[in-house]
């Protein structure tokens, strides 16, 4: 056997399912072994990956070991005389592996090597190529001086940012999303150190293969997409203490042990300053944002209206404080947070529109709620204009806090049209179009390039119809003619890949996000954080307009103690009036989380004998095609079992 290819999946069947694809195609001229190490996937990763690839030789196992122990079961039972290490959310081109073998055949102090990476967006990866993380290098990482001088032979060693990424050299460190190993090496050195959980993995093995003499390369003659992180989520306090602990493990394990103290010490130092950063970042991207909001809206409006009863008023005392502070200020605060909320201004991407929106949408309820309030209280309109304008002017300034600590870039992340090119034969660009009408029903495919035609410029295209985002379609197109097609048409566009056999579009939508994908069963309306909101709002205003007739509605309903407790349930929170119909656990599987339901939205048909199947097929429906209508719609029908 000459290659074996292991690749260890977690919850990513459609990212893993492109790689898959990618290896088939990269290995139709080598002996090669393709093996998965599944640590415990929730999303039927297993049972896909089975019946799409027969010949992969997948481990199931049943609980999730880490990374490292993974990658170990695998690579035990490997028999090719090469190793590849290959994360699931990766796509190779079709000369990817015989470029590596090649390089490894002319280079016998070789021991390992990795190659340039981008990602989703044409971005070359600056992990691709590394150096030792010594506590001097660390230092400079952590504290931006890497960044502020990435070209300085002694601040850019980190990623080794002062050579150039076109041309092939030896390095310390490889990326563990792509480790091209001599199965002797690894033999002779050992296999992944299942002390590191997820983190470090890599820096341990490739320094051990430079321990035992060997070199590692960054090889830069081929290209590979990495899409970044989509098994993981780096933006929580367990990232941090998770990332940085398998740091010191590193420097315990290699470091002499005044070097590892110094190391450890940088690394507290940084996980403090990272978990600060960390806690700021979820005080604005969470529930809390709002009350941030509020709290900081609160301070600036008692400001400015005092700034303005003393200069405008000529009159200090003229807000009376058991007032303002304590009834106005806060009601009105109430209203443009609620507004906000329900316009959008609290979902990600942070965008100006929908904060505009709330803002006035609030300012104008204001204002026509000011005429019913009491002589006493209608103290100026000046308090609601005053107030809308800071309200604004904190909701922008939060968020574009947030994009400064999160991304490093102090402006909002842009958010694109939906206008779609696709690129490929008629065929597999009318695939396209169905997948986009089923998954993405705001999106709009303006144009379909079929490369038969050798006139055909994707560029101009995308200018004339003004689209950011271009679907390639691999049934006609090679990934290496992709990768060269991303790496031209460079970052300014958004790029999607249509594989053949698969009802998903993948790519990465955002220089700022992981892997992004359409598909059916995941693109669901339900599954949008505002749906969830309307939800609820829905469920509470049902509750309060039912409190009125609930003498008539106990005459009406069957079972009145029962719709009593329901009623107080879903006031509460702990129920839902409409939701999934739960037959068995198999029937709500993968499908967005619901509160219990009190009906379900074909409850007129419960005692229909119908197989789980179906209702998970009805379920899947209802959570792609939700809208608040749909349930009033459900509601009506089926009032009289409310009580149930």
């Amino acid at each position: 056997m000459k290659l074996s290819v292991v690749i260890v999946n977690y919850n990513v069947k459609y990212f893993l399912e492109q790689c898959l694809l990618s290896v088939v195609r990269a290995t139709s001229r080598i002996e090669t072994e393709i093996l998965v190490v599944d640590n415990n996937s929730s999303d039927g990763s297993v049972e896909y990956i089975r019946q799409r690839f027969p010949a992969v030789h997948m481990i199931a196992n049943k609980d999730n070991p880490g990374f490292s122990k993974a990658n170990n079961q695998a690579i035990q039972i490997a028999t090719g005389e090469y190793i590849l290490i290959l994360n699931p959310d990766t796509l190779v081109a079709e000369d990817t592996f015989d470029i590596c073998i090649d390089f490894m055949n002319k280079h016998a102090d070789a021991g390992a090597l990795g190659v340039k990476m981008i990602d989703g967006k044409g971005n070359f990866l600056p992990e691709s190529k590394r150096t030792l993380p010594t506590p001097e290098v660390a230092f400079y990482k952590m504290f931006g001086l890497a960044a502020l001088f990435p070209q300085s032979h002694r601040f850019g060693q980190y990623h080794l940012s002062y050579l150039s990424k076109d041309e092939t050299n030896p390095v310390d460190i490889l990326s563990g999303a792509f480790m091209f190993f001599r199965k002797k090496v690894l033999d002779e050195i050992g296999y992944f150190d299942e002390t590191f959980f997820m983190y470090g993995e890599d820096i341990d093995l490739s320094y051990r293969v430079l321990k035992a003499g060997y070199k590692n390369y960054y090889l830069a003659d081929t290209t590979i997409i990495h899409y970044k992180g989509e098994s993981t989520k780096k933006g929580s306090l367990n990232y941090v203490k998770v990332f940085y602990q398998a740091m010191i493990i590193f420097a315990r394990k290699h470091f002499a042990a005044s070097s590892a103290g110094s190391f450890s010490f940088l690394i507290n130092l940084a996980v403090v300053f990272r978990a600060l950063v960390t806690v700021v970042l979820n005080l604005l991207s969470s529930s809390y944002l709002i009350l941030v909001d509020a709290l900081i809206s609160f301070g600036g409006i008692f400001y400015l209206i005092h700034l303005y009863a003393s200069n405008i008023k000529n009159a200090p005392e003229y807000y009376p404080l058991q007032f303002i502070g304590i009834i106005i200020i806060p009601g009105y605060i109430i209203v443009w947070m609620l507004s906000a909320y329900f316009s959008g201004s609290y979902e990600k991407p942070y965008r100006v529109a929908p904060i505009f929106r709330g803002i006035v949408v609030g300012t104008v309820a204001i204002a026509a709620l000011y005429g019913f309030l009491p002589e006493a209280w209608r103290f100026s309109r000046a308090i609601i204009l005053l107030g809308g304008f800071c309200t604004g002017t904190v909701m922008l300034l939060t968020r574009l806090l947030y994009s400064l600590l999160r991304y490093q870039q102090f402006t909002f992340e842009r958010v694109d049209n939906n206008r779609v090119i696709a690129v490929g034969s008629p065929l597999s660009t009318t695939r396209a179009r169905a997948i986009l009408q089923a998954a993405a029903p705001l999106s709009e495919l303006v144009s379909e390039i079929d490369v038969s035609n050798k006139t055909a410029d994707i560029q101009s295209s995308a200018a004339i119809f003004k689209t950011k985002e271009i679907i390639f379609c691999s049934e006609v197109l090679s990934y290496h003619q992709i990768i060269d097609q991303i790496l031209r048409l460079g970052n300014s566009y958004d790029y999607k890949i249509l594989n053949p056999g698969s009802d998903s579009l993948i790519g990465s939508n955002s220089k700022n996000n992981a892997g992004d994908l359409y598909a059916a069963d995941v693109n669901l309306s339900l599954a949008r954080p505002i749906a969830h909101r309307q939800k609820r709002l829905l469920d509470v205003l049902l509750c309060m307009v039912m409190l009125p007739v609930l003498p008539l509605l106990i005459f009406f309903v069957k079972g009145v103690s029962k719709f009593g407790a329901n009623w107080v349930l879903v006031l509460w929170g702990g129920k839902t009036w409409i939701g999934y119909w739960e037959t068995a656990p198999e029937s709500i599987k993968g499908l967005p989380a619901l509160r219990k339901a009190v009906i379900h939205q074909a409850a007129e048909y419960e005692d229909t004998q119908i197989s789980t199947a179906d209702v998970r097929k009805l379920n899947y429906l209802y959570a792609k095609h939700y809208s608040i209508s749909d349930d009033l719609s459900v509601l009506i029908r089926n009032i009289r079992s409310l009580g149930k």
